[in-house]
């Protein structure tokens, strides 16, 4: 999948202002219309730009797509990394330009979710958060703090238009507290911290979902913790006890003699907390120590001739 540039799509300059992406929307509309057009490729580019308007011409979706574009180039090969949209909130994308399958895979894969139906049976879109004025802004946090609970003060980004139709991102700054055990993609509810209703001044809820910030070794699944653990041949071939990271500190993991790379050892109830608890799951990763040394050199030759093991044999090699 290749990154769009839909600033280079319309011709537009990065900081323009709404009447003048309506401008060019226009213009480029009918010039590629393909009952009109006699372009090569009218068609495609007509779906482009109808797909870059789409996204421009809303401030929700043109703020958080000019968060990511600080670091890709048009047609760079892309994936949308975790938390790109993380930081700002939204009503709901207020898609009205049909079915958002009709655009490219780019697309799907930076807005297609506002449009599935969401777990309350409302839908992500235009129509339920019009009703309702919730609004929902994803947040990113540590496994610590999931593990733990805190309370954090956060900024959120809501992106407006000035006076002038140029993209401006007002802050809202509130008081998280930050459930024990939470999970990735789980939502805390703020009730009357969402938008108000123009008609009867009713204030909406803000629903915060929740993402993990990539951890330096932690890797998480629901509730449960993997990590990669590296041991030494010693280690594993005579079975030892050796210190293990978890959330909740240190503990003491008994490795069994002849255990092999990749072995998988489960720490019960050290994972994220719940009834019952998530467990920490231990995968022995093999680290062999260099020869250094003329000392280390001779060890591993007198390893060769006294053990003679050769472990391609079921190869028959």
């Amino acid at each position: 999948m290749e990154y769009k540039d839909y600033y280079q799509i319309m011709g537009l300059a990065k900081n323009a202002s709404k009447k003048e992406i309506k401008r060019a929307y226009k213009k480029l509309a009918r010039k590629y219309h393909p009952d009109v057009s006699k372009e090569k490729n009218a068609e495609d580019k007509f779906k482009e730009l109808g797909e870059a308007y789409e996204v421009l011409k809303d401030p929700e979706k043109r703020a958080a797509y000019d968060q990511l574009g600080k670091k890709w180039k048009s047609k760079q090969g892309f994936t949308p990394p975790p938390g790109w949209d993380a930081g700002f909130e939204f009503s709901g994308g207020n898609f009205t330009g049909g079915n958002a399958s009709e655009f490219s895979d780019f697309f799907e894969s930076l807005f297609g979710r506002q449009f599935q139906t969401d777990k309350m049976g409302g839908h992500y879109g235009h129509q339920f958060y019009a009703q309702s004025n919730d609004r929902h802004a994803k947040i990113m946090i540590d496994l610590e703090e999931a593990y733990k609970g805190t309370t954090r003060t956060i900024s959120l980004k809501m992106p407006k238009l000035d006076q002038l139709g140029h993209l401006i991102n007002k802050l809202h700054t509130l008081n998280v507290k930050i459930p024990k055990g939470v999970k990735a993609g789980q939502r805390i509810r703020l009730a009357g911290q969402g938008g108000s209703n123009l008609n009867n001044g009713k204030q909406g809820d803000l629903y915060l979902e929740i993402e993990f910030n990539k951890h330096p070794y932690f890797q998480v699944s629901e509730r449960d913790i993997y990590v990669d653990l590296p041991v030494t041949p010693w280690e594993v071939a005579l079975g030892s006890t050796i210190s293990v990271p978890t959330l909740g500190g240190k503990v003491e993991l008994k490795i069994p003699a002849e255990s092999q790379a990749g072995k998988k050892l489960r720490l019960k109830g050290r994972g994220l907390p719940d009834s019952p608890a998530g467990d920490q799951y231990v995968i022995l990763k093999l680290v062999i120590p260099p020869a250094k040394t003329a000392e280390d050199e001779l060890l591993y030759e007198k390893m060769s001739q006294t053990m003679a093991f050769n472990p391609r044999t079921h190869m028959g090699v």
